[in-house]
């Protein structure tokens, strides 16, 4: 049976509470130290996992209970495991957050993974606004769910010594120990936009920035304490499942700082499988190689660079050249972009390649976010016909316009019916569904 490196799980009661800059300074101050460690990522997020990569130069992998198989999920982390002395994964909103309805491996919650992962966790408590209250949040969580064990705390945003002595001491006579205490640091902040974080790549002076998030974490946290807190994980059961398969052979992938969505587990799931990716930058006015059997354009911010595509035809007519006889699919984003066009958040609308009869505006801006369970309504490089894939929405663009045949028919993670999704025209096929893997 595979050895694997022990591990942990950061988690917090809720968004924002300071998960991300503990993970990502911790990340960087292990890899100073020379420990090789493994970062991991809950639910479906694009834009941690590239920080956490950049942080820690391994990749870092989702793990989702709702969209992920059981043995998808044990190859993912029997994979990742492979060299590495140390698991650290990051929670997805609050640890216990998820759906009401289980789907392929449970119902979408960090505190799912850490259970069948053995994870202990490691609770960052926001403290502002509250002292020895903190004592009581700790306590409630450490007993919510008996099969997950919250081994230690990180305080954050704590204003003065006699602010963190008092907290620590009604953490402490709650039984659990205080191995962190980060005092509130505003300039350290990473840049956000509305779906999150601005992408690592788009990140000016990322590597300082990394750099001083350890050195906050170092000073302020015991980082052999919270290593020490790791447990050994569950050996996988199954490895070697590949995920879903490749949309070809030769993959031509859109990928700039318009087009970076795609899991990386998906990825590596297709090369394992024997496909090669063939990347291309719209941004740059490329279009997909000629010796490619597929092109896919995954989400990402086209909203944010309209101008640009609009007036890079040499990718366009690229790309229209390529659908005459070869499958394009796009995803969210790359799904805008396969439309008559795309109007920005002031209104202006863009021409884009016009593959699909479809017209997106991010100016009417309304937040569609959820697992879907999507049944194919038709052949496509996705699937045959009837077939299921599992994956979510997350995007604030609304469709104006949309004259295609519908590419999906699709329930939300509870089972209620949301109708027909996404387009296809010809060999060309999109929706704002993001795949993770077969239903």
């Amino acid at each position: 049976m595979q050895s694997l490196p022990s591990g942990l799980l950061i988690a917090a009661p809720r968004s924002g509470s300071g998960k991300t800059t503990l993970v990502l300074g911790l990340l960087r101050a292990l890899a100073r130290r020379d420990i090789i460690v493994q970062p991991m990522k809950c639910g479906p997020d694009y834009i941690d996992p590239s920080f956490h990569a950049a942080a820690a130069a391994r990749i870092s992998y989702n793990l989702d209970s709702w969209a992920m198989r059981p043995d998808l999920i044990d190859t993912l982390v029997g994979e990742a495991g492979r060299g590495a002395e140390l698991f650290v994964g990051e929670a997805l909103m609050g640890l216990f957050d998820g759906v009401a309805k289980d789907g392929a491996s449970g119902d979408g919650s960090s505190s799912g993974i850490a259970a069948r992962q053995n994870w202990p966790v490691l609770l960052v408590l926001d403290i502002s606004g509250q002292s020895q209250s903190a004592g009581a949040v700790a306590k409630g969580f450490a007993s919510f769910r008996p099969d997950v064990r919250i081994a230690g705390v990180v305080l954050n945003k704590v204003a003065s010594p006699r602010h963190e002595a008092l907290a620590r001491k009604g953490i402490e006579e709650a039984g659990l120990p205080v191995v962190g205490a980060l005092p509130r640091q505003p300039d350290l902040a990473l840049p956000e936009r509305h779906l999150g974080l601005v992408q690592a790549e788009e990140t000016a002076e990322l590597d300082r920035r990394l750099e001083a998030l350890a050195d906050f974490v170092e000073t302020h946290c015991d980082i052999g304490a919270i290593v020490s807190l790791a447990s050994p994980t569950t050996p996988p059961a199954q490895t070697g499942d590949t995920g879903l398969k490749p949309p070809g052979q030769r993959i031509a992938l859109a990928r700039d700082a318009a087009f970076s969505f795609i899991y990386p587990h998906l990825l590596t799931g297709w090369q394992r499988q024997g496909a090669e990716i063939l990347p291309f930058s719209p941004l740059a006015d490329e279009g997909p190689s000629d010796d490619a059997d597929v092109a896919w354009l995954p989400g990402g911010y086209p909203e944010l660079h309209g101008t640009r595509l609009a007036t890079n035809t040499r990718f366009q007519h690229a790309l229209r050249r390529f659908a005459e006889t070869r499958p394009v699919h796009g995803e969210c984003g790359g799904y805008m972009v396969l439309g008559h066009a795309l109007i920005d958040a002031e209104g202006t609308a863009h021409r884009m390649t016009g593959l699909l009869d479809l017209e997106t505006s991010f100016a009417k801006r309304k937040m569609n976010l959820g697992y879907r369970l999507a049944e194919l309504k038709e052949d496509c490089v996705l699937g045959p016909r009837g077939s299921l894939v599992r994956g979510h929405e997350f995007h604030y663009s609304t469709t104006i316009r949309n004259g295609d045949r519908p590419l999906f028919e699709v329930v939300d993670a509870n089972g209620n019916p949301l109708g027909a999704l996404g387009g296809r025209r010809g060999r060309v096929t999109g929706s704002f569904f993001h795949v993770i893997d077969r239903g």
